[in-house]
């Protein structure tokens, strides 16, 4: 990306929140449902859940979805008003400043139905009930299925719950599981209309099958990793699928050291230069995010040229050796950002790390300054 870091700061997170509303709107194109929820749980995927859950309605999501009622909290004190789903709940979990503040509560058994009621003393709670298709996570088993149903319908005829939704999860195995999903959550929904819920959406399509499998897409798509412009295929890029990364990780060359043949490179020196060369330190490490996993082979590009780390990553920084190319104290280093500008991608860097471009942005550090451009 073009632009130095601001002065002070050593190591910082962009966060494009224009390429988050770009995302939105294609994939809301791409999908072509009545509603689209965006997920920005665990802090909008490390992008910050303010900032991602602002780019997302500007770009049409007309719900926000989170993992814990803490966090959908957080947003609605920072005035996000549109409709917000958490679903995932400890088992002592108060309902009722959730109720209060019209957070949408996914329920996964009839215990929970029953707490969530209980907690509805002055108005109706919304309520999204998850069933269980095959992921065997939370979600109503389908033998519990007629009981929570028969539940729910007696309490939204008593004006304790509104039936917002029905939704399950995919797991994302093959095209062939994840019809097999479908199918099943198929006969959930009949078992639900039998006994008389009419449920305003039935969601169960996450990114991947919002773009590949239409039969999952019903009412409502949750979109999570693509409206921070990631790819969830391992053969298709962001840019084949006409999404923008949402955020570059950079930080400021601390040091410049030039060496002889020999030298070691960080801890247990399983890199020594071949020749006389130059070490660049980039002060970003496993504290901030970046996995050791990928020390030896993780991506950098600096002055206009790529590298890759010399040696293990250390807690608070790592060595690139940068040969005879010109490099000096302060010069900006990406590890990642939008590979169309020449950056390296988070993709990039899960493969170096042998994990998914998922894990390589939630993982970003909280000392990790986040800036926000529009």
């Amino acid at each position: 990306m073009t632009g130095s870091l601001p002065r002070g700061i050593m190591r910082e997170a962009v966060i494009n929140r224009g390429a988050i509303e770009h995302n939105v709107r294609q994939l809301r194109a791409a999908a072509k449902t009545t509603e689209f929820i965006a997920v920005v749980k665990a802090d909008g995927y490390g992008h910050g859940a303010v900032t991602a859950a602002r780019g997302a309605i500007a770009g049409g999501a007309t719900r926000i979805g989170v993992a814990e009622i803490p966090e959908a909290l957080r947003l609605r004190d920072a005035g996000i008003d549109a409709p917000i789903i958490a679903w995932l709940h400890a088992p002592d979990t108060a309902f009722g400043p959730a109720i209060a503040q019209g957070i949408e509560l996914g329920v996964s058994s009839l215990d929970q139905l029953l707490r969530i009621a209980e907690h509805a003393q002055t108005q109706p709670a919304l309520v999204h009930i998850k069933v269980e298709t095959g992921l065997g996570r939370n979600g109503v088993a389908p033998a519990d299925r007629a009981a929570v149903f028969a539940e729910a319908a007696r309490l939204a005829a008593a004006g304790r719950i509104v039936i917002e939704g029905i939704f399950s999860h995919l797991s994302g195995t093959s095209m062939a599981d994840d019809r097999d999903q479908v199918a099943e959550f198929e006969r959930a929904l009949a078992e639900a209309d039998d006994a008389g819920l009419q449920p305003r959406l039935r969601h169960l399509a996450a990114t991947a099958a919002a773009i590949a499998l239409p039969e999952a897409r019903f009412d409502a798509v949750r979109a999570g990793i693509g409206i921070y412009g990631l790819s969830p295929f391992e053969d298709r890029s962001s840019a084949q699928l006409g999404l923008r990364p949402a955020m570059t990780l950079r930080a400021r060359v601390a040091a410049v050291r030039r060496v002889g043949p020999g030298h070691g490179a960080s801890y247990g020196y399983e890199y020594r230069s071949e020749r006389e060369t130059t070490f660049a330190l980039v002060p970003l490490g496993y504290a901030d995010g970046v996995p050791r996993q990928a020390s030896g082979v993780g991506p950098v590009r600096i002055g206009g040229r790529r590298f890759t780390v010399a040696g293990r990553v250390a807690m608070d920084q790592f060595i690139v050796d940068v040969g005879d190319t010109p490099v000096r104290v302060g010069d900006q280093a990406v590890l990642f950002g939008d590979p169309t500008t020449g950056a390296p991608s988070a993709s990039d860097w899960a493969e170096a790390a042998g994990t998914i471009n998922y894990e390589i942005v939630t993982r970003i550090g909280a000392r990790v300054t986040r800036t926000v451009n529009s």
